[in-house]
């Protein structure tokens, strides 16, 4: 059955769905289609949250994905509009009728004040307004495969306290494509060991899934609004309370690069000050002393961002650059200590184990990993990424 069949069949239906809504213009407006409140609903397995601003380019993809979706359990569409400027809700509207006739519940609200308010609050109401057991997140410019909700879920139910992530596929296809690779090829280890990268959280938050019950136990996400990566605190939250972190070992979604995406207006410097919070936080207050893998730039950038105390923890600087090796020593010049500190730097076969590693290792050829397993840490925790 097309697109086409279902808008006759539900133009042929005989049965108008209730409808629900509020008319304050300034306060989120619901309409509720295809299956009575969606509150008092809980039969749904799994509630598709979909945030939109702005999107309406995008939606017919989008809403299309979620039609074709093989999964045979019940589903629904939550979408919260978050004060869109096009025709997002319009387009939205178009599609009702297909997505009913198809058995998938709707329940779609905004809000029309002059700004809007940020993608984690519009995540958060679009959550609060659903009623399925699990979750899944689809950005509105993004693309689901038809069995993305059928395998997550599988995922899920055996892994109900977890984030649920899966490979993708950029479009355009040769956009980020160190960023892309890295997505796609991490180990179930380094969902773990390299929570501290530059690349943010290892399962990408339009891939996730997760059950109700844990995303409530970690919390709704961030609503500071634009600027505030609400995904990697949400994400390093589910961490601090014990969450796991896994993936769908296919390809279930179309992500999308352009310049008008919510994440850059993401400071990198944001981005920095978090992870190095988190990584004291997490690792470095378990640890007596460390050694951080890098004499270069990158290496020296992270000693001088950590505490006062981390900093004295730290007992080496290591690397296979013979010319920084020679050196012998990395001098922090901007240090109020007198004398100012001094941290030797040595060859990595020589330095003390645990280590903070600050290279890129796709940059290395399979150096960095030969090198680890040589050590034999490649296997245990004894290090983590900060690259």
């Amino acid at each position: 059955m097309n697109a086409s069949d279902l808008v006759k069949l539900a133009e042929q239906d005989e049965c108008v769905p209730s409808k629900r809504l509020c008319t304050d213009q300034n306060a989120p407006q619901q309409e509720v289609l295809g299956g009575g409140d969606a509150k008092e609903d809980n039969g749904i397995d799994v509630s598709i949250i979909l945030p939109v601003y702005n999107a309406s380019c995008w939606l017919d993809e989008c809403l299309q994905a979620v039609l074709e979706q093989d999964f045979q359990g019940t589903m629904e569409l939550s979408v919260f509009d978050d004060a869109s400027k096009d025709d997002s809700r319009a387009v939205i509207g178009r599609w009702t009728p297909m997505l009913q006739a198809q058995g998938i519940a709707t329940v779609i609200s905004g809000h029309d004040s002059a700004q809007p308010k940020g993608v984690g609050y519009a995540k958060n109401q679009a959550v609060t307004q659903s009623s399925g057991r699990f979750l899944c997140f689809q950005d509105a410019d993004d693309v689901m495969m038809p069995q993305r909700v059928r395998l997550q879920f599988e995922a899920s139910r055996l892994n109900p306290n977890s984030i649920v992530g899966c490979q993708v596929r950029r479009e355009p296809e040769r956009s980020t494509e160190r960023y892309t690779r890295w997505i796609n090829s991490l180990t179930p280890d380094q969902l773990l060991t390299q929570i501290y990268t530059s690349h943010g959280p290892t399962v990408i938050m339009p891939t996730w899934f997760c059950s109700r019950s844990w995303f409530h136990q970690v919390g709704s996400f961030d609503e500071g609004g634009k600027g505030v990566p609400e995904d990697l605190l949400f994400f390093y939250q589910t961490l601090r309370l014990g969450g796991g972190v896994s993936r769908v070992e296919e390809c279930l979604l179309v992500y999308r690069y352009h310049e008008q995406a919510a994440s850059h207006s993401v400071l990198e410097e944001t981005i920095w000050n978090l992870r190095v919070a988190f990584l004291q936080e997490r690792v470095l207050s378990q640890w007596d002393s460390f050694t951080i893998w890098n004499a270069g730039k990158q290496g020296r950038k992270l000693y001088r961002s950590l505490s006062p105390a981390n900093q004295k923890k730290v007992k080496a600087f290591c690397d296979v650059d013979k010319s920084k090796i020679k050196k012998g020593f990395y001098t922090y010049e901007e240090s109020n200590e007198r004398p100012k500190p001094k941290v030797p730097v040595q060859h990595f076969r020589d330095a003390p184990p645990p280590f903070i590693v600050c290279v890129k290792l796709d940059m290395t050829g399979g150096g960095l990993e030969e090198n680890l397993l040589s050590l034999k840490l490649k296997e245990g925790l004894d290090y983590y990424h900060f690259n």
